[in-house]
């Protein structure tokens, strides 16, 4: 069996690639393009189409989880000198530099021990709309050193398919509130305001599914789940092909520690949906909450990512976009001295306002 992993195009022999437009295998030589179902059937060693299993209890997994014979032969990983940060991709691709913080990456050893994805989101945006979303990122933001978008420059732009954890679950909340209500009104030269206080329970259950959480400790989760929602409707079975022309982040924070995430957001997400229920106060306050999360399951993805690396005067800045659905998101340097100078102009304004309010109260 061969060592590396080869998309050889069956019409010329050349490096197929997985095309975010098309959603096939093509040929960037002779313009082939096929399935990605067909174009697996084509390659020596891959095994059918893996089926998931689902079961009951809490925290069961989705899918099996098992790689096939043969499936991760030629697969190499990839470790960054700086960051310690670990790509999985095939061993021709020639990976040189790190997509997390720009850095020079080097080969580190065979594929091997980690789960199988069961799905995988395929890129539906290219380089060129990750460019494009960069650009239109920059724009209408006031505080933005006006050079910034002249002098800095991208040092790089990574597809990288980053691991998720998903879980589905079932939550039975109970949830108390203090709520009050307000009522004004005059009497004469009198005015009067009356408060009402009222406790509020609501209790009942609530479904979630697909609820993610990024399997890797080098991608800021805040980030991540910045560039949220992903429409996982559009997620297919795993098959390697997706990878090529990309590389595939390894996972390296384990179920079980976002397990802890994912009851966090069900939990806020059941507190919130609970509390647009209690409606007619004026202000509504969470006192007291339980969530019990059961039927819990789990399975393990892999949703595409636009990593861009920019330099500015030395600094680095990272941007991520959606690969799916083309948000982006990052954080800009900011030009202090137009901040103070609108925070400046708008005092002055506010100045004169109230001056000439003043002089028109003392002339009545």
């Amino acid at each position: 069996m061969s060592d590396i992993m080869e998309y050889k195009c069956p019409a010329c022999g050349g490096a197929m690639e997985f095309d975010s437009k098309s959603q096939k295998m093509k040929c960037p030589y002779c313009d082939t393009e096929m399935a990605v179902e067909e174009f697996q059937r084509t390659q020596q060693g891959q095994e059918a189409e893996q089926t998931g299993a689902a079961g009951g209890g809490t925290w069961q997994a989705m899918g099996d989880g098992q790689w096939q014979e043969g499936e991760t032969d030629g697969m190499r990983i990839y470790s960054c000198e700086s960051c310690g940060g670990e790509i999985v991709a095939e061993e021709s691709t020639g990976a040189t530099v790190c997509p997390f913080c720009g850095n020079r990456v080097v080969m580190k050893g065979q594929f091997s021990g980690d789960l199988k994805p069961d799905y995988i989101i395929p890129f539906k945006l290219d380089k060129k709309d990750a460019k494009a979303a960069y650009q239109k990122h920059l724009q209408g933001k006031k505080f933005l050193p006006k050079i910034f978008k002249s002098e800095n420059h991208i040092d790089e732009i990574k597809g990288v398919y980053v691991p998720f954890w998903l879980f589905d679950a079932d939550a039975e909340a109970n949830i108390q509130y203090n709520a009050e209500k307000i009522r004004v009104w005059e009497t004469g030269n009198m005015e009067y305001t009356e408060h009402e206080y009222y406790q509020a329970q609501r209790s009942g259950g609530i479904s979630f599914k697909h609820v993610p959480a990024d399997g890797s400790r080098k991608m800021d989760d805040t980030l991540m789940e910045s560039i949220e929602p992903y429409n996982f409707n559009e997620a297919v079975p795993f098959q390697s092909a997706y990878l090529a022309g990309y590389v595939a982040d390894r996972y390296d924070v384990n179920k079980e520690e976002r397990m802890t995430r994912a009851a966090e957001r069900i939990k806020e997400s059941a507190e919130s949906s609970f509390g647009k229920t209690v409606q007619g106060y004026h202000s509504v306050t969470p006192v007291s909450s339980n969530v019990n999360v059961y039927n819990a399951q789990y399975c393990y993805v892999l949703y595409p990512v636009w990593l861009l690396n920019t330099t500015w005067q030395g600094n680095k800045y990272t941007f991520a976009m959606n690969g799916q659905t083309g948000k982006m998101v990052g954080d800009l340097p900011a030009d202090n001295g137009a901040f103070w100078r609108f925070v400046a102009s708008r005092g002055v304004i506010i100045g004169a306002i109230i001056y000439a309010l003043m002089w028109a109260i003392a002339l009545i």
